[in-house]
């Protein structure tokens, strides 16, 4: 199944909004409904491909037929951009510019390295596309003439290792049939970010994805021990060995490069046993500072829970915590609502749970209960559907996120939070910005913020001041420009002053030693020459 055109996931799964919640927005926001009628697919006038046949004919040798080669309008469409808001708001207003010529589905790293080999020849730029869940513009690339690099067909489970406890995973398989391949052998990657149903591993590598329960499992990078990459140069093949002093790991150079060095055609992971007991409670917090605090303890010291995540006072009002429980407004209480959860054995579950509950009481935190953590696991997914629905009725929703060490971190909430209100209330859409602690470590913590407003007449451009200014409190206060989101075009000018004049200069070095014609994703993670 694709995922809605012009939205997020399933069809069958989309919800109107609660009639408390439109009443919250038009009362609270201003928010007025949509006057203009909504776009059917076929309505979109899409402008026929300019690639001339010499080109399709080598892109259809490359991928092994003509039936992978796809120039019909609704296989372009449906990968034209991401699943960002300014990208769906574009879309259904009938905004086609940056549609791919034509969808190209290899099956094989050769065939990768061939369609490779053919755009080059014929002057046509190509993205990766996995699950096409790029919330920050890593499917826009700054040039007109490009394909669209579908890896579906790359769907396999290829290996599994059960001594030394790894496998290697094509890059189109989407997480839910890689999780349910691993547990055929029983056992998980342990990852399952917001985007879980329709996210691919290759995705997941490309862009550094971050999971819900990282405080257990880890990052998705932290599980990948080795890459293949095909270039339009040749291949990159990483990971030898669980560890190696054998000079600079290329490994992290391939993770987090979306798509700009070359396309993952496998990835080696580590796996972990499929858990006995999973169990998720919730805890209140009289504040969010005091929420946080009872984090770092049980993040540099322990015990630390398999998934650990804190909602200000904003979102838990609002019940975005618990997305299931939207709308129910006094119900959620006053205070701050964390989510622990805990997997593995059922002793081990018991007795990290026993100690951590010692700690969150000594920090000042009351046990609320299952129900708020199976709340939050059942509608762990749910928030992208409620993004929707809100676009639906005339508001505007959109999520932003970064990361800082603890230190830092009140300071970064503060100036992310000031510098959104002050520069939405100024356009005349004052905001709601509601935000959650969502990934923890020893050093440092993320944070994920969310806005809602009222849309203003252009919704896109009303955005983009706000979302730079967002960027630029995110940079001054010590924060890195994107935890798990990725780069993309939207955050790329940020990246380069992060990484700074001879770190950009460094990897777009590597760029013209792989990438010599600039092919790969144009202008997407580093600035086009």
């Amino acid at each position: 199944m694709d995922m809605l055109w012009n939205g997020w996931g399933d069809p069958a799964k989309a919800a109107p909004l609660p009639e408390s919640v439109t009443g919250l927005l038009r009362d609270l926001l201003g928010v007025t409904p949509c006057t203009a009628p909504a776009l059917a697919l076929e309505d979109i006038d899409l402008p026929a491909p300019t690639a001339g046949p010499g080109a399709l004919e080598a892109l259809a040798r490359a991928a092994g037929g003509a039936e992978h080669v796809r120039t019909d309008t609704e296989s372009r469409i449906r990968h034209t951009r991401g699943k960002s808001t300014p990208d769906l708001l574009r879309l259904r207003a009938g905004d086609v510019a940056d549609v791919p010529q034509a969808v190209v589905l290899p099956a094989t790293h050769d065939e990768v390295l061939a369609v490779l080999r053919a755009c080059a020849a014929h002057g046509l730029a190509a993205v990766p596309f996995g699950g096409g869940t790029s919330v920050v513009g890593g499917l826009a690339p700054e040039r007109s003439a490009f394909v669209a690099l579908d890896l579906r067909r790359m769907n396999r489970l290829q290996a599994v290792d059960p001594i030394s406890r790894t496998a290697v995973l094509q890059p189109g398989l989407r997480a839910p049939e890689a999780e349910a391949l691993l547990a055929e052998h029983g056992f998980t990657l342990g990852h399952f970010p917001q985007s879980f149903e329709w996210a691919t591993i290759g995705g997941f590598a490309a862009a550094r994805s971050s999971g819900q329960a990282s405080a257990g499992y880890g990052r998705f990078d932290d599980m990948v021990l080795g890459l293949t990459l095909a270039t339009p140069e040749g291949t990159v093949e990483t990971g030898r060995a669980p560890r190696s002093a054998a000079g600079p790991d290329l490994r992290q150079l391939i993770l987090g490069s979306e798509g700009a060095f070359g396309v993952i055609t496998s990835v080696l992971v580590r796996v972990r046993p499929l858990p006995a007991t999973r169990v998720y409670e919730g805890w209140r917090f009289a504040s969010f500072a005091e929420g946080t605090e009872a984090l770092r303890r049980l993040a540099q010291d322990g015990p630390r829970p398999t998934v650990l995540r804190l909602s200000d006072e904003t979102e838990t009002l609002i019940g975005l915590a618990q997305p299931d429980a939207i709308g129910a407004g006094p119900e959620n209480g006053a205070g701050c609502m964390a989510i622990t959860g805990y997997e593995g054995t059922a002793e081990e579950t018991a007795l990290r749970r026993e100690q951590a509950a010692a700690v969150l009481t000594e920090c000042g935190g009351t046990l609320a209960g299952t129900g708020p953590g199976e709340r939050w696991a059942h509608g762990r997914y749910s928030a992208p559907y409620l993004r929707d629905a809100l676009l639906d009725v005339g508001a505007f929703a959109e999520t932003l996120e970064t990361a800082a060490f603890w230190s830092r971190v009140p300071e970064l909430y503060d100036a992310v939070r000031t510098a959104l209100t002050d520069t939405l209330t100024g356009a005349g859409t004052p905001p709601l910005v509601m935000c959650h602690i969502s990934h923890v470590y020893e050093n440092g913590a993320s944070l994920y913020f969310t806005v809602v407003s009222a849309q203003g007449a252009d919704p896109v451009a009303h955005w983009a001041p706000a979302k730079h200014a967002a960027n630029d409190a995110v940079l001054a206060a010590g924060g890195t420009i994107t935890h798990h989101h990725g780069v993309g075009t939207d955050h790329r000018d940020w990246y380069v002053r992060e990484a700074g004049p001879l770190g950009i200069e460094a990897l777009l070095a590597v760029k013209r030693r792989l990438d010599p014609d600039g092919l790969l994703n144009p202008g997407v993670l580093l600035p086009t020459d």
